[in-house]
């Protein structure tokens, strides 16, 4: 393996560069101690939004903005995206974000709660891709919900994937890193799915819906 690997995942990470609504709604991140997906991740996400042409989207997981900017980016006009966050205070600088952006309200759907109270009341096979990036325990969880909702040809997307370069490292056994190498497993060997794992940000899981 080359030395100069590092390297080439800074490189990646600053290939695109972030404009000014991006780098406010991190700043809001900061402020309330979220973590946002990195620029390579918000990158590989605006184009899995335009791949899949989603018209409706679903995100866990809000945080102030940043991961729903880089969808709605990609996303058709006319596309809606339904985020959830159980903290009140993300989605009031998300909608920041959005209103920063010039979107229409229409374009977004801010739901406040568990994200497990609020996935099931989601129509089955109605969404065009599903983006997971909440807490990580319950991401086995969030994984089922996202097969039940997403459409044939939907697109899963999974933040947090390598889990700060733990996951690889099979040494490492605690909680957090178990669950995320778990859930790996989980959309590896489900026949339901084509999956890749994709190194950017902090690793991004993705997989197509059969």
């Amino acid at each position: 393996m080359s030395t100069d690997k590092a390297q080439s995942w800074v490189y990646a990470e600053g290939f695109l560069t972030e404009d000014d609504t991006l780098l406010r709604a991190r700043e809001r991140a900061g402020q309330l101690g979220c973590t946002p997906v990195l620029p390579g991740s918000g990158a590989v996400l605006r184009l899995l939004a335009a791949a899949a042409q989603a018209k409706a989207v679903v995100e866990i997981g809000t945080g102030a903005g940043v991961g729903s900017l880089y969808l709605l980016r990609g996303m058709p006009e006319e596309g809606v995206l339904t985020t959830i966050d159980v903290e009140i205070e993300h989605q009031r600088a998300a909608k920041d974000a959005f209103s920063e952006e010039g979107l229409r309200s229409t374009r977004t759907r801010t739901i406040s709660g568990r994200a497990l109270d609020v996935l099931p009341r989601l129509t089955d096979g109605g969404y065009d891709l599903v983006f997971v990036d909440a807490d990580k325990e319950s991401y086995p969880a969030y994984v089922e919900q996202a097969l039940r909702l997403l459409r044939p040809g939907g697109v899963l997307a999974i933040d947090n994937a390598l889990w700060h370069d733990r996951v690889a490292d099979p040494a490492r056994r605690d909680e957090v890193t178990t669950v995320i190498r778990e859930v790996g497993r989980m959309v590896r060997d489900d026949a339901r799915l084509l999956p890749a794992m994709i190194p950017s940000g902090d690793g991004l899981l993705t997989a197509v819906k059969r």
